[in-house]
């Protein structure tokens, strides 16, 4: 493998990518970020089973291939690059990095000891992004995140025909916002509970361009493509308990309920579980 390309764009699908490894892999192959060669483009992928992100960029390859290498050092060493052409070569064990004066051996992982990456299904329907960013933003927080709780540190996302309700509770608030979307199909009806740091950080990242492509499988995948930035994640995702349509009398609560949208608060006053509304149960299955 081999190739050349900008600094910027190395460095900038580099550090998206590296954001999504975890801190603590359980193998020490998920703590690596994979760069793939076919024809004039790069993928930068990485893999914890759970969350896959990966970024694709136009580079100058004159040899195809594929490494694994530190995610996090390989941030680390394409942020620090002069801003002049990079140019990568692996050789063996070993990657090569130069740019300018400056010149980088990194270690490589086993590759074929990787997990293989989820593949991006057809397209569902898009959403404006900036939408879509605002309506994770005001839902996300009221996520749990006591991870022995798994079920309240995600995101409800139901899609019925051209509506996305997204919901989020840490049994003690309850936030609901309701937006439109543009599905391929109409009808479509789907419902999954996704975690609350993933859809944050992709409404954070992938919002670069005017619309969010969302794609249905086993899971919950979105894009954005833009002229110069071809980005995916994809999540696995759970099938979490449905959403109640109604604030419950008990509860004090906030709401604004623009024309195209609604978005409810609700606070409880207990901090019992058992004030929950009955439809937020704690089963689930992994889809």
């Amino acid at each position: 493998m081999k190739f050349r390309v900008a600094r910027e764009v190395l460095a900038d699908a580099v550090a998206w990518t590296a954001r999504s490894l975890p801190p603590r892999p359980s193998v020490p192959v998920l703590a690596g970020i994979l760069l793939e060669v076919d024809g004039n483009q790069l993928s930068v992928s990485g893999f914890d089973y759970e969350v896959s992100a990966r970024a694709e960029v136009d580079v100058h390859a004159t040899e195809g291939g594929r490494a694994l290498v530190p995610g996090r050092l390989l941030a680390e060493i394409t942020r620090a690059l002069p801003p002049h052409p990079v140019e990568i070569t692996a050789e063996g064990p070993r990657l090569s990095i130069a740019c300018s004066n400056a010149r980088f051996s990194l270690p490589t992982l086993p590759v074929e000891d990787y997990p293989s990456l989820p593949s991006m299904p057809s397209s569902a329907g898009v959403v404006d992004s900036d939408v879509f960013a605002e309506a994770v933003g005001q839902v996300a927080v009221a996520a749990g995140r006591d991870d022995t709780l798994p079920m309240l540190t995600g995101v409800r996302l139901e899609i019925e025909d051209d509506v996305i309700t997204l919901a989020a509770t840490d049994r003690y608030r309850l936030a609901v916002r309701e937006f439109a979307w543009r599905p391929e199909t109409p009808g479509v009806s789907a419902a999954v509970l996704v975690p609350a740091r993933t859809l944050a950080d992709a409404a954070k990242t992938l919002t670069s361009g005017p619309e969010i492509v969302v794609s249905l499988s086993s899971g919950v995948h979105s894009s954005s493509r833009t002229a110069n930035r071809n980005r995916s994640v994809a999540a696995r995702v759970s099938r979490g308990p449905s959403i109640s349509r109604r604030t419950p009398v008990s509860m004090g609560s906030v709401s604004s309920r623009p024309a195209a949208t609604a978005t409810c608060c609700t606070a409880w006053a207990s901090t019992s579980p058992a004030t929950m509304p009955a439809t937020w149960g704690m089963a689930g299955s992994c889809g």
